[in-house]
């Protein structure tokens, strides 16, 4: 079954990927993260610069914290790690390619912020239909695994209309 023209970003010509890893040849950690499903989200920084991110964490408290892995070389680190405050922001279904394009797995002619609407705050540009968003201050970050984990101070939030969560689940975006 070949699809040639599906209706929705990150269509496929196959039903399978030719060039995946057979299955039972893959990293079972990696296969175990692929089982847990994680909200995706938009971490950008003044610059601008910014990264698709599905390992973020937000814990409750006065005040509130934010927990995320990220990519050390990523032009976010530098951006977060020289202006030491971030904005993260829910991406909601109709996100997908601005997910995509952050993440690298689409081009992005122009550059990143191009071809959306933004909101410019003090943290970063957040996308202008966002769901919400969070200004956060950089407290601090280590190597963790392959990643760095960065944690954080939030100091702002504003929620706005919630358009529904968009998902990473299996390596593929689920609503």
């Amino acid at each position: 079954m070949f699809h040639v023209n599906h209706p929705e970003p990150g269509g496929q010509i196959h039903h399978t990927d030719p060039f995946a890893t057979p299955t039972h040849e893959r990293s079972p950690l990696r296969r175990l993260r692929g089982r847990l499903p994680a909200a995706v989200t938009l971490w950008t920084a003044p610059g601008p610069a910014g990264l698709t991110v599905s390992s973020t964490l937000v814990a409750d408290g006065a005040p509130g914290r934010l927990l995320g892995l990220i990519d050390d070389e990523s032009d976010l680190w530098t951006a977060v790690s020289a202006a030491g405050r971030f904005a993260v922001a829910p991406l909601g279904p109709a996100h997908r390619q601005l997910a995509d394009r952050f993440a690298g797995l689409m081009p992005a002619p122009g550059g990143l912020f191009r071809d959306a609407d933004w909101t410019e705050t003090d943290y970063g540009p957040v996308p202008a239909d966002a769901g919400g968003w969070a200004g956060c201050r950089l407290d601090g970050a280590r190597e963790y695994g392959w990643a760095l984990l960065v944690e954080a101070t939030i100091e702002h939030v504003e929620l706005g209309d919630d358009p529904g969560p968009l998902i990473h689940y299996r390596g593929r975006y689920r609503t």
